[in-house]
């Protein structure tokens, strides 16, 4: 079942505008962000406001169908970042110059790595805007 219009309304608004993964913001993407399911409907996730998320296009597309991956560090099996269980914050952290997300926990090096959050067209945008003062974005406050 896809999401609602109003469960898109809803999902972006709650997402302050950001991918949930990478931080991307939406009024600077170059093609539209998805609504995507956290666990996937094949794996029995529900079209439900707490199993959605704003997705840039990149990560949506990495993330697919996947609920986990490799963290590189201890190269165990870990869960993908949990959008509306985790804060961000606690699982990841930005370079001194913000254009690089790093993983704290296993989650989060599982992340980086799995939705490729550094991917190189996103690097490029993040140091465009945080020379021009917009970037990062503010994180949301509250976990649903």
């Amino acid at each position: 079942m896809r999401p609602t219009k109003e469960q898109k309304r809803i999902t972006a608004e709650r997402a302050h505008g950001c991918c949930e993964y990478c931080r991307s913001q939406v009024r600077y993407a170059t093609e539209t962000f998805s609504t995507e399911h956290i666990e996937p409907q094949k794996a029995g996730g529900k079209a439900e406001l707490d199993n959605l998320a704003l997705a840039c296009q990149g990560c949506n597309n990495h993330k697919a169908t996947k609920i986990k991956a490799i963290d590189p560090v201890t190269k165990q099996l870990a869960p993908l970042f949990h959008p509306r269980l985790q804060k961000w914050s606690e699982h990841f952290y930005w370079s001194e110059d913000y254009t690089l997300i790093f993983g704290i926990t296993a989650t989060g090096r599982a992340t980086v790595a799995a939705l490729k959050l550094n991917r190189e067209s996103v690097v490029n945008l993040r140091r465009a805007l945080y020379l021009i003062g917009t970037h990062p974005p503010v994180e949301p406050l509250n976990v649903e």
